[in-house]
């Protein structure tokens, strides 16, 4: 009987042993710090696709969602006024190019022809008159003709030869062609007509706006037919190569958290699939940022700082927007 007694104590004992552990255990469990889960989203560099010229849209050649490549033609803006400026510009080219043809060529064959035909018949205007004014000269040295009609004959003399003076410089001219002050001023215009063109051929290539990376379209503003203004955006090119989470963390959570430390993210739209980042980026967010903290604190007021983390493997799959969560134990 004793024997029974002692058993049932000893196997009283183990239970009772057994209960506490369990209870220690259940409390251990209860108490042990369970790790926060931090949520943030993944999100990708955007590029706005607008144009220099306003104008109307034409052509919209890729749809929201499609992929497109560095140098695809996305969209094509029509402008008449660009149309009519090229012509503007190209009719004051053709011009300023004639007149600066016609310095460096000079008088034509006939001009020159003619100027010197004018020359000649001066000369022989000059040659009379000085034959002339020898015959009164004679006549007034002898006291037969007046005093008068020699200073007469002498005035005509003198004429005919500035007459033949000017023919000849005319001449000259003709034969020498424009100064080399002209010749420049000339070039000058056409200079200036040709960057005048070459302003307006780049407007032409404003209409054709490309793609400036390898993407997706994640956004088409307008539609074919509506009019665009300078710098307004008319499609979003999302580059998906450039892929970063970003995160919203209070600032008591960001203990142990640095520059260069690696995290095990987890993509609730793909299923849970796992991605390696390492964090890249820690800053205070703006005073006006709209993130609201999670768990209120009567001590002080926590400051809510963005933090950005960078996959080191495959991101497939995962589209800006996305919800990412990250465990990290307090």
């Amino acid at each position: 009987m004793e024997k029974k007694k002692n058993h049932n104590l000893i196997v009283g004992v183990m239970a009772l042993v057994v209960i506490v552990l369990l209870i220690a255990l259940i409390g251990y469990l209860v108490s042990k710090p369970r790790p926060l889960v931090i949520q943030g989203e993944a999100e990708a560099t955007e590029y706005r696709i607008s144009g220099m010229v306003p104008g109307r849209v034409n052509a919209l050649y890729f749809r929201e969602g499609q992929e497109v490549h560095a140098g695809d033609t996305l969209v094509y803006v029509d402008s008449p006024q660009v149309q009519a400026k090229l012509s503007q510009a190209t009719a004051a080219k053709s011009a300023a190019s004639a007149q600066s043809a016609k310095a460096r060529n000079g008088a034509t064959n006939e001009q020159i022809t003619g100027a010197y035909e004018l020359w000649q018949q001066a000369k022989v205007q000059e040659d009379v008159m000085r034959k002339s004014l020898d015959r009164v000269k004679s006549l007034y040295d002898q006291k037969v003709v007046s005093a008068q009609k020699y200073d007469e004959t002498k005035a005509k003399y003198d004429a005919a030869v500035a007459q033949e003076k000017a023919a000849k410089s005319q001449y000259d001219a003709a034969v020498k062609g424009a100064r080399s002050e002209d010749k420049a001023a000339a070039a000058a215009l056409v200079a200036q007509a040709s960057g005048a063109v070459q302003e307006v051929n780049s407007y032409l290539d404003e209409l054709y706006l490309t793609s400036p990376v390898d993407g997706i379209i994640s956004n088409v503003y307008p539609h074919v037919g509506e009019l665009v203004g300078t710098g307004s955006p008319i499609m979003t090119v999302t580059d998906l190569s450039d892929l970063w989470f970003t995160f919203n963390i209070r600032e008591d959570y960001l203990h142990g958290m640095s520059v260069g430390d690696e995290l095990t993210l987890s993509v609730p739209a793909l299923d849970g699939k796992k991605i390696k980042a390492e964090v890249n980026y820690i800053a205070v967010r703006e005073s006006y940022a709209t993130w609201k903290a999670t768990k209120e604190t009567d001590m002080y007021d926590a400051k809510t700082f963005e933090v950005r983390a960078v996959p080191t493997e495959d991101a497939e799959g995962v589209l800006p927007g996305m919800t990412v969560l990250v465990e990290k134990t307090m």
